[in-house]
């Protein structure tokens, strides 16, 4: 049997590439403005570090502190820019949205201090942050049905298993089942560096970037080393660190599975738990994976060693459900 074509990595749209900048933009721009509105209101240096009742206890120099807060937001800006597809773009829009009120606020804080080391941050600011950031998480969600599906190669739709798939010799009352675990060195260094640093600035720098790495990290980290089972049951992927997240395919969703080479960064944009128009998987890295064909035509992939064989039983184990 001849491997089944590898994906072709697809071109991001230059409107989605648009979209998921422009929050960014808004928020560099909202920032420096109301540094040069407000400049002579303002002390220098500015309080930019709070200890956890509130009190200034880091300080910037107002310069310093427009050029560091415009480039982080930038950068983001980049980054969510080059691995961005339709389905993440409201994650582009949380991102700036909760960054770039905190920032405002922060300049808010320091407005007509004649002392910056009398300026406090109330914890209140946090959770105005957050709302504007869920906001934008729900502007960006429905500007991405501005953006045509990226996947237009998707399966089409079916239910029969393509029969030079592989497939298991089974008898008619044997049981199989197969199981793996696999782990991702990305993801887990990704995860503790977050957390490291987030500690780190908790004690050095601004500490609301302490909950933030937590916010960031955790999902992370839970995804960071997954157990893949297959048996009469269907598909499932779990994580072997904590309860959740727990992804499911039931064997009655299934039409076929087959094992292919993906891409992490070319095909789903990075990492994790990945989102894609017609197409969702847990990807750890690049390299071997199974891919679950649904009914429907959706696919659904997991990166994972072995997987040729536990594409191998799952369309056997379609295959004995038909002739029921």
């Amino acid at each position: 049997m001849s491997p089944a074509p590898r994906a072709a990595a697809l071109r991001v749209p230059f409107r989605l590439r648009a979209l998921a900048v422009l929050p960014f933009l808004l928020a560099v721009a909202a920032y420096l403005l109301l540094l040069a509105v407000w400049s002579d209101r303002l002390p220098d240096p500015l309080a930019t570090h709070f200890s956890t009742g509130g009190e200034a206890d880091g300080f910037t120099g107002r310069t310093a502190f427009g050029v560091v807060g415009a480039a982080l937001l930038l950068a983001l800006g980049a980054g969510w820019t080059a691995l961005v597809r339709r389905g993440a773009l409201w994650g582009a829009w949380l991102t700036a949205g909760l960054l770039g009120t905190l920032l405002c606020l922060l300049v808010r804080d320091n407005l007509d201090a004649a002392d910056a080391a009398a300026v406090r941050s109330p914890l209140s600011n946090l959770a105005v942050a957050l709302a504007v950031g869920a906001v934008c998480a729900l502007a960006g969600h429905a500007l991405s049905r501005l953006v045509p599906p990226e996947d237009a190669t998707a399966p089409a739709d079916g239910t029969g298993v393509d029969p030079a798939a592989p497939r298991l010799d089974l008898g008619a009352g044997e049981v199989a089942g197969w199981s793996r675990a696999t782990a991702s060195a990305p993801l887990t260094a990704l995860g503790l560096l977050l957390l490291a640093a987030g500690a780190v600035a908790a004690l050095l720098g601004p500490w609301w970037l302490l909950p933030l790495a937590v916010l960031i990290a955790v999902p992370g980290l839970a995804l960071a080393r997954v157990r893949v089972n297959v048996d009469r049951h269907g598909l499932t992927v779990r994580s072997t660190l904590a309860p959740r997240p727990r992804v499911q395919v039931p064997l009655a969703d299934i039409a076929g599975a087959d094992a292919r080479d993906v891409h992490a960064v070319a095909e789903f944009g990075g990492w994790g738990y990945r989102v894609r128009a017609r197409r969702t998987g847990v990807i750890l890295r690049s390299g071997e994976a199974l891919v679950v064909r649904r009914g429907d035509g959706r696919e659904f992939a997991v990166t994972v060693p072995d997987a040729r064989t536990a594409a191998a039983l799952l369309n056997t184990l379609v295959d004995r459900r038909g002739r029921l």
